[in-house]
């Protein structure tokens, strides 16, 4: 019995190991981050700190609940005010170009033989972890690390690191 426990545990180890390889989310995160080419077709990065992705990604969390999907329009409609401008501001060029980026990179695909489109399974996963991660831990945590005046938990851990990693390098007498 105590041997087949251990060799379920490994299974188990190991499954769990797989399927948090550090190396798949790094191939997710370039997905994004790089241009893609997909049938002949260019589509330029989908950059994860651009105010105008985020914003994109935002109004994609919000487009997932419609059944019949969205159009250009109302994509114009959610995502300008997120841009701090007005949707008259943003031309048809601006919205094909946004789409056919989302639609490149697979976000969104689009619902034949009209022309709106729907947030696809991975869109949804990509639209709201990346919209999560940056307003709820990259903004603020910079925000926090960075401010001198109201220093939060991040400055004592971050001088500690700081120390660490200065002494290590001392220590390994790394060249500078």
């Amino acid at each position: 019995m105590r041997r087949i426990g251990f060799e379920a545990n490994r299974r188990l180890l190991h499954v769990e190991k797989v399927s948090r390889d550090c190396a798949i989310g790094e191939a997710a995160f370039r997905q994004l981050n790089e241009p893609v080419v997909v049938g002949g077709q260019r589509a330029s990065a989908l950059r994860f700190a651009d105010a105008a992705v985020q914003a994109l990604l935002c109004a994609l969390v919000m487009f997932r609940l419609l059944s019949r999907g969205f159009s250009a329009r109302e994509l114009r409609d959610h995502w300008a005010p997120l841009l701090g401008k007005k949707p008259e501001d943003m031309t048809p060029g601006q919205m094909t170009y946004h789409l056919r980026r989302l639609r490149l990179h697979g976000l969104i695909e689009r619902v034949e033989p009209t022309h709106r489109y729907r947030v696809t399974a991975y869109g949804l996963r990509v639209a709201f972890f990346c919209t999560r991660a940056y307003t709820c831990v990259l903004r603020p945590g910079l925000s926090e690390m960075l401010d001198d005046k109201h220093p939060g938990d991040f400055h004592p851990a971050l001088h500690r690191l700081d120390k660490t990693i200065s002494a290590w390098i001392d220590g390994q007498k790394v060249p500078a």
